[in-house]
């Protein structure tokens, strides 16, 4: 669980960065240069990732279990579930989407933990998806406090939304049917 605790801290606190100290992390790209900046935040979110997954994977073989998750959760989850890839593309792809969520990575990211927290009833799930989810909403209500950041996108585009939905629902419907079973290990709804 140290493990998971460790790769929770440093993901999310590398992604928290601009959260808490928006003022510092400008002066350390200042400092190290834009490149050694996302050099470092890459290498920080890499090795927080890994541990992340190492570290649930390894609480998993011997949960402790909080609830038993009733079935009708799992149905909710599914639903929950059905926007996240088309969210996620979205993020990437600029539209009419992108622009009414205005941010739909942070979208996804909570539809993501909400689901699995109603579903996973262990320790280490309610800390791994309970911390996703509390980041995902303090990271979305310091945006709005945060002036805007200009990012290079490429053209919007009601095609992007088209590719969007399509995409993430094919996505959704690999992660349901295959994806979730060979990349987890866990089928969803069997």
């Amino acid at each position: 669980m140290l493990e998971l605790v460790l790769g929770l801290v440093l993901f999310l606190g590398i992604h928290s960065v601009s959260i808490v100290a928006r003022a510092g992390r400008d002066a350390a790209v200042q400092r190290l240069g834009k490149g050694a900046w996302q050099g470092l935040y890459s290498v920080v979110a890499l090795v927080g990732l890994l541990l992340v997954i190492r570290g649930y994977a390894s609480a998993r073989l011997s949960p402790d279990v909080l609830w038993v998750t009733p079935t009708a959760l799992r149905h909710v989850a599914g639903l929950l579930l059905l926007p996240v890839f088309p969210c996620l593309l979205a993020a990437y792809l600029p539209g009419s989407l992108r622009t009414r969520l205005k941010h739909p990575m942070l979208v996804a990211v909570k539809a993501w933990a909400l689901a699995h927290l109603l579903v996973v009833g262990t320790l280490a799930g309610t800390l791994l998806f309970g911390s996703v989810l509390a980041w995902a909403v303090i990271d979305r209500i310091s945006l709005k406090r945060r002036p805007p950041q200009a990012t290079p996108a490429l053209p919007a585009s009601s095609w992007n939304d088209a590719l969007a939905i399509a995409g993430g629902l094919a996505l959704y419907v690999f992660m349901v049917l295959k994806g979730h079973l060979l990349l987890i290990g866990v089928a969803p709804f069997g």
